[in-house]
């Protein structure tokens, strides 16, 4: 299992270095083909439109070829995409480069994500938490090694830097041993036909979700999928715009509001590395109700404060209390629907994809037309609906827990 949750860490910072390489590169790459930003959010969309058909297209691959041959077919994807960035062809093939760079990484994740979830089954929010801490660390490396290499006159070598880590990780998976989990990242169906690839093994947990489907309570799973793109939205919200408001609200240079974003994600980051044990210690309904609640108060007086030190500290408070969210989520959402672990998966980070490209669509609209107060208050509003779903989510969890109490 060690050896499993290394190698997914190392899978997950990649990740986290593809979803912000373009980003963080952006302004120089429109310089260099002399675009605009509406062309450069276009390719942005581009590659988010590749990460979305990545993971939900990823149990179907699963199934017919295997995780590991799904893994390491992304990976390669990948790792021939952000190669194709760095020669810098014509813009109109970046449009295809960049889909298929997110096509990589959003089925990275959404399979690594489910072998995670259904194969280690004690500890499994301390897992998940794992995988997102390396996933922030990536996202946190990224801007400050394109920094450096713009500053060199070597920026188009941040691309190449992603392939690196692509091929390391393909090697990794194609060469590591995970014991019994072996026939579960190697078993496919094929043409109709279940096939072992190393002798016989235990059934994967997920099997029943790749027949079946999630179609054992299509409410709660429209309640995830909700939840998941409520949250995914704001969190994207978030780092987008702080330092927008920083500037408006509290009078800062950009170079100080940008710190802004910095502290959310180093709370983020150090949040994720206690929430999982929390989570597992105390439940995973509980942790995600008061982790919504908490997260909902502090976007809800986030408006009201004007000190440049207080908002500071909100907002790392802020990040520890979103830290653990999305990872506890997804086994929240694993626990409450046993046997769609495949399905469930892919479909809640699709959901989160969806709600992490629209949601700050909305709020840029919000900021041109009303401000930064009311950007906020429309933050806090997304709050109060993700507060008000978790509380529906744990009442449902307690609900089923005591009719299987009353069952047994």
């Amino acid at each position: 299992m060690k050896r499993l949750l290394w190698i997914g860490s190392l899978s997950y910072f990649l990740i986290g270095l593809a979803h912000v390489v373009v980003g963080s590169l952006l302004p120089v790459l429109l310089d260099h083909y002399d675009r605009n930003y509406t062309e450069g959010g276009s390719l942005i969309f581009a590659q988010f439109s590749g990460f979305l058909a990545g993971v939900l297209l990823s149990p179907w691959l699963a199934r017919q070829f295997g995780k590991r041959r799904t893994l390491v077919f992304a990976l390669l994807l990948l790792c021939a995409a952000e190669g194709l960035y760095s020669l810098l062809p014509p813009w109109g093939w970046l449009y295809a480069v960049g889909a298929a760079a997110g096509f990589g990484f959003g089925m990275v994740e959404a399979v690594i994500g489910t072998i995670v979830i259904s194969g280690i089954t004690e500890g499994t929010g301390a897992a998940m938490s794992r995988l997102e801490v390396f996933f922030g660390i990536g996202a946190l490396a990224m801007p400050a090694v394109a920094s450096q290499l713009i500053a060199l006159g070597w920026w188009r070598l941040a691309f190449p830097v992603i392939s690196v880590c692509a091929a390391v990780a393909v090697v990794a998976w194609l060469r590591g041993s995970f014991g019994k989990l072996d026939a579960v990242l190697d078993e496919y169906e094929g043409r109709g036909e279940k096939h072992i690839h190393s002798g016989s093994a235990p059934h994967s947990p997920s099997t029943g979700a790749s027949k079946g489907g999630p179609a054992g309570n299509w409410l709660l799973l429209a309640l995830f999928i909700i939840f998941f793109f409520i949250y995914v939205g704001t969190e994207m919200s978030l780092a987008n715009f702080l330092p927008s408001m920083f500037i408006e609200r509290l009078g800062l240079t950009q170079a100080e509001a940008a710190l802004s974003v910095t502290c959310f994600w180093l709370a983020m980051a150090a949040g994720r590395l206690f929430a999982g044990n929390i989570a597992d210690r105390y439940g995973y309904g509980v942790f995600v109700a008061l982790s919504s609640l908490a997260a909902t108060v502090l976007l809800c007086v986030f408006p009201l404060i004007k000190g440049t030190a207080v908002t500071f500290v909100l907002i790392a408070l802020l990040g520890l209390c979103m830290s653990g969210i999305f990872s506890i989520a997804l086994v929240f959402a694993s626990k409450m629907m046993p046997g769609t672990v495949e399905s469930t998966t892919s479909l809640l980070i699709g959901a989160g994809g969806v709600g992490g490209a629209l949601l700050p669509l909305w709020l840029g609209n919000s900021m041109d037309r009303g401000g930064a107060v009311a950007s906020a208050w429309l933050l806090a509003g997304f709050a109060c609906i993700l507060c008000l779903l978790g509380g529906i989510l744990y009442v449902l969890y307690m609900r089923k827990k005591r009719l299987q109490t009353a069952t047994s």
